[in-house]
């Protein structure tokens, strides 16, 4: 049973953890632009966790946020549209504080189905339609054609350090075990034996006792 839990234990939290990395990491989509536009979308408690925070430099109100937005068509012929928002300071940590501009180039490089203009649109999120998310545009540039491939070396370079800082705080966490918990432990079992064996001693001389009694009564 322990094994179990411990084993489920360790698969949700591998789950949760390579959501969030997919969620986060950049992604690299070569589309056709159709249009851009901007939308008064009113956030709710269930989806405004996927947006990011309002334009640099303006103060978050109450009513619901124009967000920019950005629809595309891939070369296989499927529909995705990109949300526009800065991420500012915030996770995550893009920094992206040009949404306006950014916007202005995608206006820029809208294109027809006879004659296409294909861009690289680097972004992150999901596209989650019951739930009105959209993945978050961060990056425009133009493509020599469909085919054009990214090798992801951010996301490598970002799993390789994530990896390195597992393995640091991992050995971190065995070196105190071995050299704080497992005395700890240890000494802890040896006190509760020595504690068990007295209370085995303490009955055994009860016992004794109360048969000596009983014997004397006879």
């Amino acid at each position: 049973m322990r094994r179990t839990f411990k084993w489920g234990f360790i698969g949700v939290m591998v789950l949760i953890v390579g959501l969030f990395l997919d969620y986060t990491l950049p992604q690299h989509d070569v589309v056709r632009i159709t249009d851009t536009y901007n939308r008064v979308t009113p956030l709710g408690s269930l989806n405004r966790l996927f947006y990011a925070s309002p334009d640099a430099g303006t103060k978050p109100g109450t009513a619901a946020p124009d967000i920019r937005f950005i629809a595309a068509v891939r070369p296989n012929g499927k529909v995705i549209v990109y949300r526009n928002e800065d991420t500012g300071w915030i996770w995550p940590p893009f920094f992206k504080f040009n949404s306006s501009n950014l916007q202005a180039e995608a206006s820029a490089m809208k294109s027809t189905a006879d004659a296409p203009r294909w861009v690289m649109v680097t972004n992150y999120g999901w596209r989650i339609p019951f739930l009105s998310t959209y993945p978050n545009a961060i990056g425009i540039r133009a493509v020599s054609g469909p085919d054009v491939k990214v090798f992801p070396w951010l996301n490598i370079f970002i799993l390789v350090v994530l990896a390195l800082i597992v393995v640091f705080f991992w050995r971190m966490w065995v070196r105190f075990r071995e050299r704080t918990l497992d005395p700890l432990i240890a000494g802890g079992q040896e006190r509760w034996d020595r504690t068990e064996a007295r209370a085995e001693n303490a009955a055994a001389d009860v016992k004794s006792w109360w048969r000596r009694i009983i014997r004397r009564g006879r």
